[in-house]
């Protein structure tokens, strides 16, 4: 016998977009972090510099919310934006034209504090 799979409600949750200079990735999670849809340019189609742009970010975005809201009712959401890279504004722009809503947004980019040693002084 087929054992029922049961279906998982998350309205509140994260939105976690990681922008690097080569990807962008969108995760959605609940409130706890765990993850519930996850998603990334190259999952969409997108591959080589193409995937480092900002209409790869969103397209990836749009479909990842898609999914969330439509399997998960997902409603309510704080996002974290980690990373530099150029889909990072539009990835916030596609979620702002959404219909989720946002509590917060939170920057969590690592900042080095003063980081590794850099190398010796060159002489020729």
């Amino acid at each position: 016998m087929a054992k029922q799979k049961t279906q998982k409600v998350v309205e509140k949750g994260r939105i976690y977009i990681t922008a690097t200079f080569n990807n962008t990735m969108v995760t959605v999670a609940d409130e706890k972090g765990n993850p519930v849809v996850v998603g990334s340019t190259g999952m969409h189609g997108f591959t080589g510099t193409r995937k480092s742009t900002p209409h790869a970010a969103t397209v990836t975005t749009e479909a990842v919310l898609k999914k969330a809201t439509e399997q998960y009712s997902f409603r309510v959401a704080d996002i974290f934006i980690k990373g530099i890279g150029p889909g990072r504004e539009a990835s916030l722009r596609a979620i702002k034209a959404s219909r989720v809503e946002i509590n917060r947004i939170i920057d969590i980019t690592p900042v080095p504090h003063n980081g590794v040693r850099p190398p010796k002084i060159r002489r020729v």
